[in-house]
């Protein structure tokens, strides 16, 4: 790589790691925490404002069922978390929710789970960021007046942060995460303290606003079809789960240990931070609309389309805190932060998911290797790229974005529970220790559990959020599941096609004879040097070949042919419309034809420059040969260099960088000066 590149790029992500320090690059639990749970984590900050705003459109009088809904929602949350600590346990590779549903339930089960996960993982990136923009917006109007802008660089920003690894980008996010969790945990300690012991009454800002309804009245079937929705919108908080799963290679060891260990602190802190700020946002009397400009009421008048509306927890710690204190401003810059970091549980799911599914050639073979940092650079990029696209085509509106959300995550929750279970009875079939088959049989049961309980809420989020923008959300899984196909089935024909045969073949059998072919255009050095090298390859037919666009040009040709006494008889093809390529791919198919058994090697002499410009000036008629004549069966192409003087200046930039070590790239020396490594031989 040239010095160019190479500089920013070590600034960028650091030093080169090599292979045998990925060991270096594992987690411990506290930096897991936040690497791989940061999504479920800070979804707190926007769950409880999605049921508020659902419950609204039938009036402030359907606020009082939010606490309902936030026991059925850590229900859920419990239900999930058990059902994954069993996952983690029987299933330590990483594969995850894939994993499980290929082993067993089969590859089209496995298919759809991976195509809802990396769905949901774009929109992790894309909701997380955008939902952070609008908090950090209502203290920075640039912010919110510049969404996409913003979004798209704090997508930028958390890609080069992960390109420089793992560990590294779970260091950076530790501080935020475990500052936005302290945080919420004070103001919920504070808030009870002040309400129970205090006797204080707290107000939030939007206490004395009311909420026009959008349908009077409701009840019967439409009021449960309302708390249903309400609760597929609080479901929310249970997205990034599955990441941990996922991740279960990037854990120190015992890796499945500490994976479900941290599945249990993520869930008891994620279900604690929603049930607090629930509880808060109705004894501060938060008002939420899902058309603010029009339904809420001030004073006897909407307010408008001039509003913001704060997300709940804002509403929540300016009641508690105080609007504008110390602890209010930390809490709130911890919240946009950690709705940023949120999207680096995505960075470390999807790449890794990615990488599975490239060595189980759904996925282009790329997304499996490692970057420099020992990362999967190429999964990352991608999902930045994805998520970018996202958060242009719905303008950062998290509102509007949140709608697709959770499909994909109910999806791969449903059929990997279900999976569990039939890998529960299937060891149990065989399984003769009594402790063990007690302890299977209670993780079936739960899984049985968390089958049931997901299934049920698959189908109320599909039957609830479809027309609200789900079916993007489906489309996006058809379209992932269908691409995958494609690829695994061009894989698979490729495998087919180019699998050595057992007995001799076309591919093995040695040809007959070699009728190589030099291309001449004039008789200078790169020319004798073609001719020279072709000679020592000792075919068993050796012409020259030209094409006459120019009878001067071709005489001229012939005659210094003839006056150096070259002992290469030269064919001559006339050109009428002046073509170069055609004649001379129409002449080696008809040599082909006439002989199939014989091989046909071509020798082009080419220049090697030391400037990009000078490739432009030169070759060209090369590189369209050699592109046709690759799809010639029979025919071998050969390069024959010869190396210009401007190439002279391109050796020693090579060397001069050769010898050169970008800053951080290495740090025991120049790599000529290193000792030599033992090779391992005996």
């Amino acid at each position: 790589m040239s010095k160019l590149t190479d500089v920013p790029k070590r600034i960028l992500i650091g030093r080169a790691l090599r292979s045998d320090k990925l060991g270096e690059t594992l987690l411990p639990k506290r930096i897991a925490l936040p690497v791989f749970a940061s999504d479920p984590l800070s979804s707190v900050a926007y769950a409880p404002g999605e049921v508020l705003l659902v419950l609204s459109i039938a009036g402030v009088s359907a606020y009082h069922f939010s606490p309902w809904i936030a026991v059925a929602v850590v229900v859920l949350m419990f239900t999930v978390v058990a059902s994954y600590r069993q996952n983690v346990r029987a299933y330590p590779s990483g594969g995850g929710d894939y994993e499980v549903a290929n082993t067993n339930l089969g590859p089209r089960a496995g298919l759809t789970v991976a195509s809802a996960l990396l769905v949901d993982y774009v929109l992790t990136v894309a909701v997380s960021i955008s939902s952070g923009i609008e908090n950090l917006g209502s203290a920075i109007p640039f912010v919110i007046e510049h969404k996409v802008l913003c979004a798209v660089g704090v997508i930028v920003l958390l890609t080069v942060m992960n390109l420089r690894g793992v560990r590294e980008s779970g260091k950076l996010f530790a501080i935020p995460t475990y500052v936005f969790v302290a945080g919420v945990f004070t103001m919920i300690a504070w808030g009870a303290f002040r309400g129970i012991a205090l006797g204080d009454t707290m107000h939030a800002p939007t206490s004395d606003y009311e909420i026009k309804p959008e349908h009077q009245g409701i009840a019967g079937f439409a009021l449960v079809f309302l708390l249903l929705r309400a609760f597929s919108s609080g479901c929310a908080a249970l997205t990034g789960v599955e990441a941990i799963s996922n991740g279960v290679p990037a854990f120190r060891k015992p890796k499945s240990k500490n994976a479900a260990t941290t599945l249990a602190l993520m869930g008891g802190l994620a279900v604690t931070m929603f049930c607090g700020i629930i509880g808060l946002a109705m004894a501060t009397d938060v008002k939420m609309a899902e058309f603010p400009a029009k339904d809420l009421i001030h004073n006897g008048v909407a307010v408008g389309a001039g509003y913001v509306q704060d997300p709940v927890i804002s509403q929540v710690a300016a009641a508690v805190f105080g609007d504008g204190t110390f602890l209010f401003i930390v809490l709130a810059a911890a919240t946009a932060l950690v709705l940023f970091l949120a999207a680096n549980t995505a960075y470390n799911g999807f790449p890794l998911l990615g990488s599975i599914l490239a060595q189980d050639r759904y996925l282009p073979r790329q997304l499996h290797t490692r970057g420099d940092r020992l990362a999967f650079s190429n999964g990352i990029v991608l999902l930045a790229g994805a998520a970018m696209l996202l958060v242009w085509v719905y303008g950062a509106d998290s509102t509007k974005l949140i709608q697709l959300y959770i499909v994909g995550v109910f999806v791969s929750f449903t059929l990997s529970q279900i999976g569990m279970v039939r890998h529960w009875n299937r060891h149990l079939r065989t399984e003769k220790k009594q402790a063990e088959r007690r302890r299977m049989m209670r993780s079936r049961a739960i899984n049985t559990f968390g089958a049931f309980f997901t299934g049920m809420v698959l189908v109320i989020v599909l039957a609830t959020k479809f027309t609200h923008g789900a079916w993007v959300a489906l489309l996006g899984m058809v379209i992932f599941y269908g691409t995958m196909s494609a690829i695994r089935k061009h894989y698979d024909r490729v495998a087919e096609e180019i699998s050595a045969d057992e007995g001799p073949s076309d591919d093995s059998v040695r040809p007959s004879r070699v009728h190589s072919i030099v291309l001449v255009s004039k008789v200078h050095k790169p020319t004798l040097r073609a001719l020279a090298f072709a000679k020592l390859t000792r075919s068993d037919t050796l012409e020259a070949l030209s094409i006459s666009v120019d009878p001067v040009e071709t005489k001229a040709l012939k005659d210094e042919w003839e006056r150096r006494g070259i002992n290469v008889p030269l064919k001559i093809l006339d050109s009428p419309y002046r073509e170069i390529t055609r004649p001379i791919i129409e002449y080696v198919k008809g040599l082909r034809r006439e002989s199939p058994r014989d091989a046909v090697s071509v020798y082009i002499p080419e220049y090697v420059v030391g400037h990009w410009y000078e490739h432009l000036l030169h070759n060209q008629s090369a590189l369209r040969l050699k592109g046709r004549l690759l799809f010639t069966p029979g025919v071998m192409v050969t390069s024959v260099p010869y190396q210009l003087v401007s190439s002279e200046a391109a050796k020693k930039r090579a060397k001069r960088q050769q010898n050169w070590s970008a800053p951080g790239a290495v740090r025991r020396g120049p790599v000529d000066r290193r000792p030599k490594e033992p090779s391992g031989k005996s």
